[in-house]
């Protein structure tokens, strides 16, 4: 099982506890060891590949549609939004809806009040990232929520992803909102639950 990145120092750690409280006691050692195996679980990083059609926006996220509404943003003009909130079960490595050249990054430090609210989007701690598409702008909005602790984001300006590309990660639980453009047809409904790269969120109307 591929482990992100991002979670190797945690887990290294805690395999250097287990291995010091080992020579201690077994009991704070058994406890440590069940602590490195969630970790582990929670850092998972499954190999997908995502089955690639022009016009399609994948999902950026694992989790349950909470949000499907119009917006609008500075970067994106006149969107869709979908929300994908991403729970403590969650694969939490985030991915590229479509093809896109990234041109516009923004972080916004703010509260933490329970990701799948719909307030979220507004007001906590967030990261932008903007797509420019052959389709129009794509943003991916990742979201922290009550208990994550970090938004994890590897971009920079003038990256250019391919859809299903992992990009970042929240850890613990959070939430992943996506803006396609006004004329996407929308393929999922609230309460259904998502594939990172996988499960298609829109198509663009031809």
């Amino acid at each position: 099982m591929k482990i992100a990145r991002d979670g190797l120092p945690t887990i290294t750690f805690l395999a250097l506890c287990s291995c010091a409280f080992a020579f201690i006691s077994w009991i704070p050692c058994v406890i440590m060891l069940a602590l490195l195996c969630v970790v582990i679980w929670f850092f998972r990083d499954p190999e997908r590949k995502t089955d690639y059609r022009d016009g399609y926006f994948y999902a950026p996220a694992d989790g349950k549609i909470v949000e499907i509404s119009d917006c609008e943003h500075k970067f994106t003009g006149a969107a869709i939004k979908v929300g994908i909130f991403m729970n403590l079960f969650s694969v939490h490595v985030n991915r590229a809806p479509c093809t896109g050249r990234v041109d516009f990054l923004e972080y916004i430090p703010g509260k933490k009040i329970a990701a799948f609210s719909p307030k979220a989007s507004e007001i906590n701690e967030r990261h932008y990232v903007g797509l420019s598409t052959q389709w129009g702008a794509v943003m991916m909005l990742q979201i922290a929520g009550l208990v994550a602790r970090r938004i994890v984001c590897r971009l920079k300006r003038g990256d250019v992803l391919e859809a299903g590309e992992r990009y970042g990660m929240i850890k613990l639980g959070s939430r992943v909102d996506l803006y396609m453009p006004s004329d996407t047809v929308i393929r999922v409904k609230i309460g259904e639950k998502v594939k990172a790269g996988i499960s298609v969120i829109g198509v663009i109307k031809c």
